[in-house]
Parts: C-alpha cells; sequence; structure tokens
C-alpha cells in the first residue's frame, strides 16, 4: 500500500472521505466528504488542490510531499 493511500484509509476511519483526481504527475483533492474545493484554494496547481505526485520511475512509490498543515486546513475546511 503506499503512502496516499494510506492517509485516505486512516481519515475514512475518522469520517473523513476524500475524493481524488489525477493529472500525471500530480494527484488533486477533488472533494472532501462529497464538498468540492473550490478554485480559491488551489494554491499549488493550476488544476485543483494537489497533494501528491506520482513518482518519475516505476520503482518508487508515489508521495505525500505538500505542505501538510496547509493541506489538513483545507481538508477541515470542507468537512
Amino acid at each position: 500500500m503506499n503512502e496516499v493511500q494510506i492517509f485516505i484509509n486512516r481519515l475514512k476511519r475518522i469520517g473523513i472521505e476524500l475524493e481524488l483526481e489525477g493529472n500525471y504527475p500530480w494527484i488533486y483533492l477533488k472533494k472532501v466528504n462529497g464538498n468540492r474545493v473550490l478554485p480559491e484554494d488551489w494554491i499549488n496547481a493550476n488544476h485543483g488542490y494537489a497533494i501528491a505526485y506520482s513518482p518519475v520511475r516505476v520503482d518508487q512509490d508515489y508521495s505525500l510531499d505538500y505542505d501538510r498543515k496547509e493541506m489538513f486546513r483545507i481538508i477541515r475546511k470542507y468537512k
């Protein structure tokens, strides 16, 4: 299981459902508990709020390399 899937499963256990969308190599946070993340919160990308990126090489794993404090602020806002 990769880092992104573990993150999603942990939030699901406390009642927070995330919907993600991909546009290689980025992974965007699309919805939180059915509430769409609005463009005003897309501070780190032009097509959505990026929470992770795909690996460049096959032997690497997905990475949650963005500002986690900001990520949780967005999740709390739309929860």
